[in-house]
């Protein structure tokens, strides 16, 4: 059974529904950057890509960190398997359907038209 009341699904859900979060977390995966150099690809101001970094903390997906005058951003992936284990739990209902779909075709049409 899939943990439907994960504390912070709502907010790694919320956190994923935009694009512009989830490229900056796209970017982060792949690097711990500062806030400045995050936000240089943007054409929106610091301050908007700061509140765009606030909501993937409040989902606990990055962390900030002072190192000297630059504020570094890190992947925090934990909460990420919560959400892939609800997704996944409702993956089965689309592959079943898949399959009922695909043995249905294979029964209507000869297998070297497919």
């Amino acid at each position: 059974m899939v943990e439907q009341s994960a504390p912070n699904l709502d907010l790694v859900f919320h956190a994923l529904a935009d694009a512009t979060r989830r490229t900056l977390l796209h970017t982060i995966a792949e690097n711990t950057l500062s806030v400045g150099e995050l936000a240089a690809p943007y054409a929106m101001s610091l301050a908007a890509v700061s509140k765009h970094l606030d909501v993937l903390e409040r989902a606990a997906l990055i962390r900030r960190e002072r190192h000297g005058k630059s504020r570094m951003v890190s992947l925090i992936p934990r909460p990420l398997e919560a959400a892939q284990e609800w997704m996944a739990f409702y993956n089965k209902f689309w592959s079943d359907g898949l399959d009922r779909l695909q043995a249905t075709l294979e029964q209507v049409v000869p297998e070297k038209e497919l």
